[in-house]
């Protein structure tokens, strides 16, 4: 059985531990591991989460999968940038699942949740950013209806930097 919650302060240890793994999983490889180590523990430590989970403007979910998280989203509504100057479009800066469960298709569910849920919150479209390495995720996308509309350089470290797509879906 699947269900997906909305993620509160309570969450913030379970959510670092998911974002650590999934991050780790996915990008673990695309810097130094100096640089990555860093990354995670600045972006995935419990008090980074509870600090974000009481920002209104963000929307975090967690995927359960047998009463068993396996996967989060993290979605702030009404964010424009240089190529999405449309004000009611939500920027989904995280869709997550654990590797050994990707073979469930449990990330679409989670991904389908993410797009109702920006509907009913009037935004007329989605988008993100995803590492131009990450055929997989970019393949999803693409697959979900989304275009490359731009680039855009991830802040790893001072030194490091992946180059992202930046790819935008229009309700």
């Amino acid at each position: 059985m699947t269900t997906i919650l909305t993620a509160t302060p309570i969450d913030a240890k379970q959510l670092a531990e998911l974002g650590k793994t999934t991050f780790l999983e996915s990008h673990g490889h695309s810097a130094s591991k100096k640089d990555i180590t860093n990354y995670v523990k600045s972006k995935f430590s419990i008090s980074e989460f509870e600090r974000e989970l009481k920002q209104a403007k963000n929307h975090y979910h967690i995927l359960y999968h047998n009463e068993t998280p396996i996967g989060y989203s993290k979605l702030v509504l009404n964010v424009t940038s240089k190529n999405i100057p449309n004000k009611t479009t939500t920027k989904l800066e995280r869709l997550y699942v654990l590797q050994e469960y990707h073979h469930l298709k449990l990330g679409l569910e989670l991904f389908n949740f993410c797009v109702t849920f920006s509907k009913n919150h009037d935004q007329t479209g989605m988008w993100l950013y995803t590492w131009v390495e990450n055929h997989k995720a970019i393949a999803f996308y693409k697959k979900a209806g989304f275009e490359i509309v731009g680039s855009y350089d991830f802040k790893i470290s001072d030194t490091h930097y992946n180059p992202n797509h930046q790819m935008l879906l229009d309700y």
